[in-house]
């Protein structure tokens, strides 16, 4: 849960309402942002340094109100399956309803700023890392080795960035881009499962299925 108030939390939500696709944390203005924020501009400097500093916090605000909700979403699932349906729910409902977020969360990671940068890929992986453990404690693909699900979870984490501007922009496509994208997820962990088999046992599964 986000503890962010008063002046800080104004500027941050008012920076939300501005960006929009063609534009980027740092380039804001300082007395446009104060005036959306209903602030004198001088109270920026009391909150922050610089705009890098007001664009990791803007970070921080986004990542942790999505990762406060998908925690909730896996803790309430039952098999891999169902975490990742309501996983890829969540997520993408989040950025339909907050598409100011999405854009931050997709420009900055290609953005001007080399710390906005580091520190979006940091919490992208600090996500994956998060929802690794998560099915690794909870058992939902034991046949697959530890280092794998890190692994699937990242590449997780990045596909679901990389297709949310489309599931905003192209209402048309979002049952078929939610679809692929689950798709994806189980692909890759049954896929693990299969190069965790020897191949007489990955023969006889195949044999089965035709």
């Amino acid at each position: 849960m986000n503890v962010l108030s008063g002046g800080k939390l104004k500027l941050i939500q008012a920076a939300l309402r501005l960006i929009t696709q063609s534009r980027s944390l740092t380039s804001l203005g300082l007395r446009e942002l104060a005036r959306e924020a209903g602030l004198n501009p001088n109270t920026f400097y009391r909150h922050f340094r610089n705009l890098d500093e007001f664009g990791l916090q803007v970070l921080g605000y986004i990542a942790e109100d999505m990762k406060s909700g998908v925690r909730e979403l896996r803790r309430m699932a039952e098999s891999s399956e169902q975490a990742s349906h309501d996983t890829v729910t969540f997520v993408y409902h989040y950025f339909l309803a907050n598409p100011a977020a999405t854009t931050v969360a997709v420009r900055e990671l290609h953005g001007p700023s080399a710390l906005l940068r580091r520190a979006l890929e940091a919490q992208l992986d600090a996500s994956a890392r998060e929802m690794a453990e998560d099915i690794i404690e909870r058992r939902l693909v034991s046949a697959v080795p530890t280092e794998t699900i890190h692994e699937i979870s990242r590449m997780t984490i990045r596909y679901i960035l990389f297709r949310a501007m489309d599931y905003i922009e192209k209402p048309a496509q979002r049952a078929m881009i939610q679809h692929e994208t689950e798709r994806f997820i189980n692909r890759q962990f049954r896929g693990a499962m299969l190069d965790g088999m020897a191949e007489s046992e990955v023969q006889a599964l195949l044999e089965k299925d035709l």
